[in-house]
């Protein structure tokens, strides 16, 4: 089948608005508060990179002083907080993809429970197809590198760019199987989502380009409004709380995009259906 993008998105945004108010209840749980969360927990960095005043000593010296900075700026309870909200994040994207496309019309409870249930296999296939890119950057870039070919090195990363964005086109349905399908088995889910993207690699990768470059634009011209506001506010609690909350605004609502996208591609690629199969010809 011939992937359609001015097809899925109309599909996207009518699913969108016909689930909006389950969407930002999901969204604001899962996404918003996660995320304002996190940055009202990030600690400022006062670096003295960032005043411009040059490191003392040699490299070593540097790179030590660079070490003890990050670990200041990501301290334990931080990354937890980080690991957390990306656990929810994943559990409350699946859970939307549900809401969006399950024939069984779910209820905001049973569509989160198939984002437990989808927790694990999300995972294990996200780390699955990354040790397989992870794999394939040491065969073709570190061991030329640690052999002394470094043209060899250069040109491999080069070549690797677009292998690496092939493999993200053809992963990016793993959600919806995962969710929709019932799949659990993380090579199934892989190799199904590959097959779905299959014959439109191309076209989806224009798709998310397009998508990906307007929300970039979108996000540019929202910073620097309320950049202009949260100026106003310095460096202290205040300006974390608004900036905060404006970040976790713009990320929940991307992510409803995202998530009507990615279903919206899902229904067209993969077809009716059983139900709906059901619902034509019984």
């Amino acid at each position: 089948m011939r992937f359609d993008m001015s097809r899925a998105w109309n599909d996207a945004t009518a699913m969108i608005a016909a689930n909006r108010e389950v969407m930002l209840i999901v969204a604001g749980v899962f996404f918003f508060l996660p995320s304002l969360a996190t940055s009202l927990l990030m600690p400022p960095v006062e670096s003295t990179f960032s005043q411009g005043a040059a490191p003392s000593g040699n490299f070593e010296q540097a790179l030590a002083q660079l070490e003890s900075e990050l670990q200041a700026a990501f301290p334990p309870d931080v990354m937890l907080a980080v690991v957390l909200s990306a656990l929810a994040q994943a559990v409350g994207f699946i859970a939307l993809i549900a809401l969006l496309r399950d024939d069984s019309k779910p209820t905001v409870g049973e569509a989160l429970k198939t984002g437990l249930i989808g927790l694990l296999p999300y995972i294990a296939s996200q780390l699955l197809a990354g040790f397989a890119l992870a794999l394939a950057l040491i065969v073709l870039v570190a061991a030329p590198a640690a052999a002394g070919l470094g043209i060899v090195s250069a040109i491999a990363m080069i070549a690797a760019l677009p292998v690496m964005a092939y493999v993200m086109i053809k992963i990016s349905l793993v959600t919806p199987v995962i969710a929709l399908e019932k799949m659990t088995n993380p090579i199934a889910i892989l190799n199904r989502s590959w097959q779905l993207t299959k014959g439109n690699s191309f076209r989806l990768l224009g798709y998310y380009v397009l998508l990906t470059v307007a929300f970039l634009v979108i996000s540019m011209v929202i910073g620097i409004v309320f950049g202009l506001i949260t100026a106003m506010l310095g460096s202290g609690t205040a300006f974390q709380l608004v900036n905060g909350i404006l970040s976790g605004i713009v990320g929940a609502a991307a992510t409803m995009v995202f998530a009507g996208v990615i279903a919206a591609v899902h229904r067209q690629l993969a077809g009716p259906s059983t139900g709906n199969l059901e619902d034509t010809f019984g």
